[in-house]
């Protein structure tokens, strides 16, 4: 089996009890995005469909908020199938500054491959699915849908960020609704702009809704 079927197969076993929004089907929709972006772009392929394929292989999240596990696990796997250092290293970095982390965190680490598998990673987080997988998320954390009392806080550091414990549709102001200007490629930027016209509606209705307008 070459390189990227392992790799497929490797994340589909380390991820099968994963949360909904952050399981295979997931990992297999950055892919896709992942490869779409790159069809427009010079960059290196493969290290855009590893980096794609392994980059939730340990969300911090789901691990007190290591953000060490996931690049060690992702390491670890690609030594095993004798992967060129190069290539590992280019990898690693990608996964290390994927991030959203807040919106204040600082790239230590950039390329158009980055570019590329970031861009297909905020895609899944935005839109019909990104929808869905927010409030998935929100429901496994046992948070409140929506209170009118809590604001969103729009200025948080990445600690702060990582602690939140806001209602579900805040997260959409302290993050989804920002990442349409943070797009990196053109193609990323064309399918976000669809997919953040998306939410806003989404959100005109769920408040009119909450009021008992319609």
């Amino acid at each position: 089996m070459a390189l990227i079927g392992h790799t497929i197969q490797f994340v589909k076993d380390q991820l099968k009890n994963a949360e909904g929004g952050h399981d295979w089907f997931h990992i297999e929709r950055v892919y896709k995005n992942a490869l779409l972006i790159a069809s427009e772009e010079d960059c290196d392929l493969e290290v855009v469909k590893l980096a794609a394929l392994l980059h939730d292989i340990a969300d911090s999240k789901f691990h007190d908020g290591d953000e060490t596990i996931g690049p060690k696990v992702a390491r670890a796997f690609l030594d095993s199938k004798n992967v060129p250092p190069a290539t590992i290293d280019h990898v690693i970095s990608i996964i290390e500054n994927i991030s959203f982390k807040g919106g204040n965190f600082e790239r230590s680490f950039d390329s158009i491959e980055l570019h590329i598998v970031q861009d297909a990673d905020r895609l899944d987080a935005i839109g019909a699915i990104g929808i869905a997988r927010t409030f998935n998320y929100g429901g496994f954390k046992n948070r409140a849908l929506y209170d009118p009392e809590i604001q969103p806080n729009l200025c948080q550091t990445k600690e702060e960020y990582k602690k939140n414990e806001a209602p579900t549709l805040n997260h959409f102001y302290e993050k989804l609704l920002l990442l349409k200007d943070k797009m990196n490629t053109e193609t990323g930027k064309k399918i976000a702009l669809k997919r953040h016209d998306f939410m806003v509606h989404f959100l005109a209705q769920f408040y009119a809704e909450w009021e008992g307008e319609v």
